[in-house]
């Protein structure tokens, strides 16, 4: 994908940038707005929660095992077909969503629009990047966390007014008029390209798929088990947990020792510092957005007597803070590099994080939503420079790689950080039965976990690039065997 080169964002860059977040923010916004619905859908099919809870639980165990395997099928088939075929694939998975008969079928077809959500979601990074270039990573980056920080806080309440007004099957019928789009707009503005002569020859890694990816979905799954339990110490999270990380580090073991093929996940490429500390400050920030998106409703209903309606809009201005601050940090961090972003960023977080643990059943909603709104502006000013700078040291045949490993640790901090919230919330003995003053010290100390995000932020922040002459040198870091230098 060339052509699309130069300092500023010109009108064919900012087409395809609008076209390829278009068709990205449906499978953002599926991933959380079903779960708004979970009893009406109970009531519909006449099923527990439980197993209602699998068109969400599905959704994303499909999503996390499809993006392996999307890395190695853009040098396959190439970006812009895979792209449609993504998209063809989550309009049809939807359309069937909204025609589903029983739970089970809905359940089924929720996995198969979470399958094209895995293949659409690290292909938006792929494509961006590739248009962007190193010297404009951080500013088109930036647009594109608008998306990703809007749509975990716009999904739930989208889907509430849907499910209001229109009821349960509009949540997915909703996606066909956007999809429509965004196909159209994809055939005219994505550039063309042919599968890359190397990658069209290798054969899929059997073994790495079949260790990687049930590896990462057993994990996703052991700590989505671990939030809607509010406990570890149960069979339902230690066991996919002990065999998600079996998994994982039968990957790691064999992808070193891989000859015949390359692997899905490169792992000689967590031997450059500076991808290794941008995936983990990268997977940081999903780890503190999702603690907070899940702590802070909970605040609001439990503390302050809110409806789940009013608790999701009062929880925004976190999403809010951080769709400010990334398109500014992003282009900033295209002269500036990562680094001092990263850490005012991380600051920022943690101080408004500090404040929040001074918060009591009597203090104003003003306050805790200033908070949020800080916290969202210090996590955008780490997200956005972060993926900038991860992109402008990758070398161009590691961008599909990079991005299956950047998605992938953002989704298990995410999961992680719902886990975590839970935990710290159960173990304080707040929930819907305590009284406000009782459950305020559970959000005290969901509060001093953020701090502690921020903290880690700050710990990893030097290992990230500075200035043009450090990110010069992060590109000439071993990223291959050979231990040469990449080129974007």
């Amino acid at each position: 994908m060339t052509g699309l080169r130069g300092d500023r964002l010109d009108a064919a860059l900012l087409r395809l940038i609008g076209a390829t977040l278009l068709g990205g923010i449906m499978g953002i916004l599926d991933s959380t707005m079903v779960t708004v619905a979970a009893d009406t859908l109970s009531g519909e099919f006449g099923s527990p929660l439980s197993v209602i809870s699998w068109a969400s639980t599905g959704y994303l165990l499909a999503l996390t095992v499809t993006i392996p395997v999307t890395g190695w099928a853009v040098g396959r088939y190439g970006v812009k077909r895979l792209w449609l075929f993504g998209l063809v694939l989550f309009l049809a998975a939807s359309l069937a969503s909204a025609l589903a008969w029983s739970v089970v079928s809905l359940i089924a077809f929720r996995v198969l629009q979470g399958a094209g959500a895995g293949i659409l979601d690290p292909l938006v990074l792929v494509i961006l990047a590739r248009a962007a270039g190193p010297g404009r990573a951080g500013r088109v980056m930036g647009m594109m966390g608008v998306v990703l920080s809007l749509g975990p806080v716009l999904g739930p309440v989208l889907g509430g007014l849907l499910l209001d007004s229109m009821g349960w099957r509009s949540m997915f019928f909703i996606n066909i008029p956007i999809g429509i789009v965004a196909f159209l707009l994809a055939v005219r503005v994505i550039p063309g390209d042919r599968p890359e002569e190397r990658g069209a020859r290798l054969p899929l890694d059997i073994t790495g798929f079949l260790l990687m990816a049930p590896g990462f979905a057993a994990t996703v799954l052991a700590l989505t088990q671990a939030g809607e339990h509010a406990e570890f110490a149960v069979p339902a999270v230690l066991v996919p947990l002990a065999l998600g990380i079996a998994l994982l580090a039968g990957y790691v073991v064999h992808a070193l020792r891989i000859r015949r093929t390359e692997p899905l996940i490169d792992m000689r490429l967590f031997a450059s510092r500076s991808f290794a500390a941008g995936v983990t400050v990268q997977g940081l920030v999903g780890l503190g957005t999702y603690a907070g998106l899940f702590a802070l409703p909970l605040y609001y209903q439990v503390v302050h007597g809110h409806g789940a309606g009013a608790a999701g809009l009062l929880v925004a201005p976190l999403g809010l803070g951080s769709a400010l601050a990334m398109p500014v940090a992003g282009r900033l961090s295209d002269r500036l590099g990562a680094r001092s972003l990263v850490q005012g960023g991380a600051a920022l977080a943690a101080a408004a994080a500090a404040g929040l643990t001074f918060i009591g059943a009597e203090s104003a909603v003003a306050w805790s939503a200033l908070a949020a709104f800080a916290i969202g502006l210090g996590l955008g000013t780490v997200g956005a420079p972060t993926m900038g700078s991860l992109y402008r040291t990758l070398p161009q045949d590691k961008v599909a790689q990079g991005s299956s490993v950047l998605y992938n640790l953002n989704q298990l901090g995410g999961a992680l950080g719902v886990a975590c919230a839970a935990l710290i919330l159960a173990a304080a003995g707040t929930g819907t039965a305590a009284g406000p003053t009782e459950a305020v010290g559970g959000f005290q100390n969901a509060s001093w976990f953020l701090v502690a995000v921020g903290v880690a932020i700050l710990a990893a922040s030097p290992l990230l690039p500075g200035r043009a002459h450090e990110i010069a040198a992060a590109r000439r870091e071993p990223v291959t065997e050979a231990g040469g230098e990449g080129r974007l």
